[in-house]
């Protein structure tokens, strides 16, 4: 198995409402260190649909948009062993700390998960008795291969939470 990867910090401030989780970066994201930094993801399209932003590829104002909306950004995992970008390779995974972030950022409100291995890794970390909301939404990744006007219109939930 191959070296183990890292998750990006978390992208979160004061003003935090939502908070999406991921699973961890994919090969793409880690060269370029960013979130969704693999051109066929459909992440950055959805969230400036969903908030009717002009799209730009500058990662600084991909963020900007993220809080201007009151989106905070992390994964589930912190570290694991993962042979490529796919979900399924992922092996001897460490968890985020996600209740200390929750417990560091009371605004938060709802969590989206970005896809079923973020929400099936959430769902280990936070117990059945989180009050918070968690929805599971489908990946954006071009793997999951829903169309994007069909990811557009589950994702719009998140618009009701501002």
């Amino acid at each position: 198995m191959q070296n183990r990867i890292s998750s990006f910090p978390p992208i979160v401030d004061q003003e935090s409402k939502i908070l999406i989780l991921g699973t961890v970066p994919g090969v793409k994201s880690l060269e370029k260190q960013e979130y969704y930094g693999h051109p066929q993801n459909k992440f950055w399209k959805i969230i400036f649909n969903l908030f009717r932003e002009e799209f730009t590829e500058n990662y600084v104002e991909k963020i900007a948009v993220l809080k201007k909306n009151k989106i905070a950004l992390w994964d589930v995992i912190d570290t694991c062993e993962r042979k490529g970008s796919l979900d399924s390779e992922i092996r001897n995974e460490e968890a985020n700390d996600i209740k200390d972030l929750l417990e560091k950022h009371p605004n938060i409100g709802v969590i989206f998960c970005n896809g079923g291995k973020s929400f099936k890794n959430l769902k280990k970390i936070l117990d059945k008795n989180s009050e918070i909301p968690i929805y599971l939404l489908p990946s954006t990744s071009p793997l999951y291969t829903v169309s994007f006007e069909r990811k557009l219109e589950d994702w719009k939930i998140l618009t009701t939470y501002l």
